[in-house]
């Protein structure tokens, strides 16, 4: 059972395919959703696995036995590392230590069972603000009732602030949003209109900078009703076809035509970081819960890349840290 718990906010730079395999529907290659509500999401195995690649990018080599890893020397002006030499003076030129603080934190590459469970587990991403076309503002970013419950319960789970959002039903048709957006007196989002039932959702915008203080919320948050919502996330994400080309004719492989699934950029998602004591004794700093969320905070990258197509671009998002500016 976690001791200590973190949210962090996954903002899209480019789209993001965090694919969940080959399928029989529209989209050859779908991103990953939840089963129960088909809303966007991304495994917390995926966010682990970034996680520690982004990590580990400060050694160079393989962490073998002997951890014959040292420093890569274009990674002493890094920021992350300067952070973590702040916080944890030890992995100063000392790789053995970082290496050794890696798979503490985030599990051992072996497979002995011997070796433990690391220290850091990570929560699925969930789906907070999605981007939509608007006929005003460029875009919006939509949300809906059962989103804000749910951020509301894990946030609560985080044990930050006492997250109260208050959320306002939403009828079907109608959303809760800012008149700067009004066309006609009518938000339209891509060629649908909604009625606007009130605007009074300042506390809320409020409530969710105390732990994502986003630039523009105020004027392009736009609260739909789940089934609206619902259909936005599923019919309104990037699709895009691609195509393999043979190597040795320079034309497109035979049967080689399919179409792969993106969140859009702007997509704003979130996690928990989740921690617990340390397994095992080490004469290491990294010991508690505390230890373990300090070492994933003092070493995250604000920049890092998640899910497929990582060579065409694809998958940048920025992290930040919940509550942190």
């Amino acid at each position: 059972m976690f001791k200590k718990a973190v949210p962090f906010f996954i903002h899209t730079i480019s789209p993001l395919h965090a694919g969940s395999g080959s399928d029989l529907g529209i989209v050859d290659l779908p991103i990953q959703r939840e089963r129960h509500t088909s809303f966007p999401r991304i495994e917390g195995s995926s966010l682990k696995g970034a996680m520690r690649e982004k990590f580990s990018e400060l050694l160079k080599g393989t962490c073998n036995k002997d951890c014959e890893c040292v420093y890569q020397e274009k990674y002493q002006d890094d920021e992350s590392y300067k952070k973590l030499v702040k916080k944890f003076d030890r992995f100063k030129d000392n790789p053995k230590e970082y290496c050794r603080a890696i798979q503490l934190t985030f599990g051992p590459e072996s497979d002995n069972g011997d070796d433990g469970a690391g220290a850091l587990g990570f929560a699925d991403a969930r789906i907070l603000l999605f981007p939509v076309k608007s006929a005003k503002g460029v875009f919006a970013w939509i949300t809906c009732p059962r989103v804000l419950k749910q951020f509301e319960t894990d946030m609560n789970i985080a044990e930050k602030d006492n997250c109260s959002l208050n959320v306002p039903e939403v009828h079907e048709g109608k959303c809760i949003a800012p008149s700067g957006l009004t066309v006609g007196g009518k938000i339209i989002l891509e060629e649908y209109a909604f009625e606007i039932e009130n605007n009074n959702f300042g506390a809320i915008v409020t409530e969710i900078s105390k732990f994502y203080n986003i630039s523009g919320l105020a004027e392009k948050l736009v609260i739909l009703s789940d089934d609206d919502f619902k259909d936005f996330v599923n019919l309104s994400t990037e699709v895009a076809t691609r195509i393999r080309i043979n190597p040795d004719t320079g034309t497109v492989a035979k049967g080689a035509l399919f179409t792969e699934e993106y969140l859009p950029a702007e997509t704003v998602l979130y996690s928990m970081a989740l921690a617990h004591d340390v397994f095992r004794n080490n004469n290491i700093e990294i010991k508690t819960a505390e230890n373990v969320i300090g070492f994933f905070k003092a070493g995250h990258s604000e920049y890092m890349q998640i899910g497929g197509n990582t060579t065409i671009g694809k998958g940048i998002v920025k992290i930040t840290i919940g509550g942190e500016k």
